[in-house]
């Protein structure tokens, strides 16, 4: 690790350095007087000595609890104790602790604005601050910085930039500290925790190290940033030095301090550390403390301990505050979120837009997407967080022209996109039903706005691309890419398989293999793929091996499909059983259903009936099943057995999926299915399939009526193929597309294997390019040839 040099040097000088006087302002606040040990008749200075005490040296707690024996005792506040209690429920984001003494401050004439400001704004209400910015007629200089900061921080949330577009100053504000000459520890502290904010966290570390040699006396600020410092690098060692030299000099008990350690425990995942940490605080934690403890265990997928720590708060009467619900949310099981959403809503923290923003996330993950909307439309701040998880939403359902919609509305209400924003909104754009410019326009908006080389946004871009049957853009954006991730790799393999490019696919999984990147199951689900569809049976056998002995990824339901359909389509059915028989685990409807239509193909009625009871006995309703056993047994001449089938549909109420296909016109989507008259331009349409049909007679082409599964004579079977409705969308194109404009068709069906000889042979005659995505994969014809070399 880089830091590693400062760190050592450091943790020489710390361990060996001793502060005397910080042992004896430790040893004074530990033998802190209780306000109730004490004779009751106090007036309201003496308390007020005590809460500065507590405020200033970040005993917040104790302040609050202070304040309420003042309370109970009948000593009545001024606006010294208001300014010093403001401060303590600020530091324990304790929001509304803050607005009740707001109130009071309002009832009783306290003159305590800029405390009021600043604990608005701090806990992220800026319109509250600003009304009480308003009222106070002497401003000083605290007071306009504690607003000015809080519009830079809410102008720099609604760009989707957060802090971090303050970095392009850290050299100026570098060349204004190196020329100070008297140097206090504030300004140390504030540079070390700028640079960290922005990302310069060896920097930071570097002028830590300067600060000790500078024998400058460390304050709690100082302990509680390197202990932040120590978390980012996962120093424990280290950070347990600091600890011992925090409690030295006297801020071992402070909670900010003690909480940094708790997260630097958390995050190198020492659990049982930080929960020791945590049960040193104090008989009454703060709700900071309890937070921490929590987001610890969920950040360790500990979610059922994080429960459990939320309903413990709960019982000792610690009111959690916004953050507590942000971290909690995702971790409650349904039958308590609506519980706690209601508490969210009584406490008034439905608006906050963190809290908001994890209410519309659970909702979405639990599919409840009209709650999610809900809540959404609640939250008054709605910042790009709370936009982009609502097209998620959007994304889930496939629902394209409602997320394009609400995309729309965001640009419209000045949210600013972000990468995350632009990722979703593409990934939506992979759906069938997406007009195919569509992503193409997000693709541009992304380049636009500078997010389209991050690599969110352009792992989603090969995506779309792959998916949307440009694949040509999508290996583009991919060579593009200076950094890429496994979804990246595994898009582009993919891809190329999906698109019958099988050799292209090997040859960038063979790259991966070189720059010995990770792999995982969906890896080798595009190779073995990849594999199949060129007829490539012992290459995918080899891989399949790799996986499993080599690198030791199980074998997923889906890979034993690929590899079933690997040996089906060679017609190796003998092997395709064995595997299926040698699986770890019971095949299911995938598996089975692969073989059955194998089994059609090369006519093996007992293996196809075999397998068809066992896809009906997974999915009973699943029509495929009976509709392929059905043309297996017409296939063979067995009508009467077909009859059989037939019925058993009508008697179990199973309907057979009608088919259809697609074609985008000027970004308008037209249906058709077989012999469909319903399009204006239907006539148009049967007299190009007819001049279409005289001309593939011409190049030699004969139909095969195999493909039509009814026992009546060939003439009607021959009609019956020549308005299958891929057909009828091809026909359409020409009509409507300029010339040289590719065809590009989506059928929810398999294309059968007549209709992918004539679209051949149209490709050819047309001379243009004609694109099909049937169930299977994408086909490319062009020139009288397929993409998939016949391995349709």
């Amino acid at each position: 690790m880089a830091s590693s040099s400062y760190i050592t040097d450091f943790g020489k000088l710390v361990v060996g350095s001793e502060n005397h006087h910080g042992s004896s302002e430790f040893s004074r606040f530990n033998n802190a007087q209780n306000p109730s040990d004490e004779f009751r008749q106090r007036d309201v200075s003496y308390y007020n000595h005590l809460l500065f005490d507590y405020a200033r040296d970040g005993l917040n707690q104790k302040a609050l609890e202070t304040y309420a024996f003042m309370n109970r005792s009948g000593v009545l506040a001024d606006g010294s104790s208001l300014s010093c209690i403001l401060k303590a429920s600020t530091s324990l984001q304790d929001y509304d602790f803050g607005r009740q003494i707001h109130c009071h401050s309002v009832k009783n004439g306290f003159s305590v604005g800029t405390s009021l400001v600043d604990m608005h704004i701090k806990n992220g209400n800026l319109d509250d601050g600003k009304r009480v910015f308003d009222e106070i007629s002497v401003k000083n200089v605290v007071t306009w910085t504690s607003l000015l900061k809080g519009y830079a921080v809410k102008r720099m949330t609604r760009k989707g930039l957060g802090l971090s577009c303050t970095s392009g100053m850290s050299r100026e504000a570098r060349c204004v500290f190196e020329g100070t000459d008297c140097r206090y520890a504030v300004s140390w502290n504030g540079m070390i925790a700028g640079l960290m904010m922005n990302g310069f966290d060896l920097d930071a570390f570097g002028l830590f190290y300067r600060m000790r040699v500078a024998s400058v006396e460390f304050t709690e600020t100082t302990f509680a940033t390197a202990l932040k410092l120590c978390s980012n690098f996962k120093e424990l060692g280290f950070a347990r030095q600091i600890h011992c030299q925090a409690v030295r000099r006297g801020f071992g008990s402070f909670d900010n301090v003690r909480t940094a350690l708790m997260a630097c425990y958390t995050k190198g995942r020492e659990m049982d550390d930080a929960m020791k940490m945590f049960s040193l605080i104090g008989t009454v934690q703060s709700v900071v403390s309890w937070t921490a403890i929590i987001g610890g265990y969920m950040k360790n997928g500990q979610t059922l301990e994080a429960t459990d720590m939320f309903l413990q708060m709960r019982r000792e009467a610690v009111r959690p505050n916004h953050c507590t619900y942000s971290t909690i949310l995702a971790a409650l099981p349904a039958n308590s979120l609506s519980q706690v959403h209601a508490e969210i809503i009584k406490t008034n923290y439905s608006n906050s837009p963190s809290v908001g923003t994890a209410l519309l996330n659970t909702y979405i993950k639990m599919g409840k997407t009209d709650d999610a909307g809900k809540v959404f439309r609640q939250i008054e701040e709605k910042d790009i967080v709370a936009w982009s998880a609502m097209l998620v939403a959007y994304a889930q359902q496939d629902d394209t022209e409602g997320a394009v919609r609400f995309y729309g509305q965001l640009a419209k209400e000045g949210a600013w996109p972000n990468e995350f924003t632009f990722s979703t909104i593409i990934n939506a754009c992979e759906t069938q039903s997406a007009a195919t410019d569509q992503g193409k326009l997000f693709h541009a908006s992304s380049i636009k706005s500078g997010y389209n080389n991050t690599l969110i946004v352009s792992s989603a871009l090969v995506t779309m691309y792959a998916k949307k049957g440009d694949i040509e853009s999508g290996d583009q954006v991919f060579k593009r890419q200076q950094e890429r991730d496994l979804v990246s790799w595994n898009s582009m393999i993919s891809g190329y398989a999906q698109h019958g490019y099988g050799e292209k696919a090997l040859g960038v999984f063979k790259e991966m293999q070189k720059r010995d990147l990770e792999m995982d199951d969906i890896t080798f689900i595009g190779v073995i793929s990849a594999c199949t569809h060129i007829g490539l049976v012992s290459e995918g056998e080899a891989y399949f091996d790799m996986m499993v002995n080599k690198l030791h990824i199980s074998p997923t339901m889906e890979i034993y499909s690929c590899m079933v359909d690997t040996y089906s389509r060679a017609g190796m059915l003998d092997k395709a059983m064995a595997l299926i028989t040698g699986m770890s685990f019971p095949a299911g409807a995938t598996v089975w259903r692969t073989l059955l239509v194998a089994c059609r193909v090369h006519r093996n009625i007992e293996m196809g009936k075999f397998a068809a009871e066992k896809v009906i006995s997974c999915k009973p309703h699943d029509s495929s099943a009976y509709v392929l056993l059905a043309n297996l047994y017409a296939a063979s001449g067995n009508w009467q057995d077909r009859s059989k089938v037939r019925k058993m549909m009508d008697d179990r109420k199973v309907r057979k999926e009608t088919g259809y296909s697609w074609i985008e016109v000027k970004k308008k989507t037209y249906a058709f299915m077989a012999s469909d008259v319903s399009h204006p331009l239907s006539d148009q349409i049967y007299r190009k399939l007819g001049e279409l049909g005289v001309r593939l007679r011409d190049e030699g082409y004969q139909p095969d009526t195999n493909y039509v599964l009814h026992d009546i004579e060939e003439e009607q079977k021959e009609s019956i193929l020549s308005r299958h409705s891929e057909r009828l969308a091809i026909a359409f194109g020409p009509i409507s597309l300029p010339h040289g404009v590719p065809i590009r068709i989506i059928k929810n069906l398999r294309v059968c294997g007549d209709c992918h000889t004539v679209i051949k042979l149209i490709s050819g005659i047309e001379d243009t390019e004609i694109i099909v995505r049937d169930s299977n994969r994408f086909h490319h014809f062009s020139k009288g040839l397929c993409s998939c070399g016949d391995y349709w």
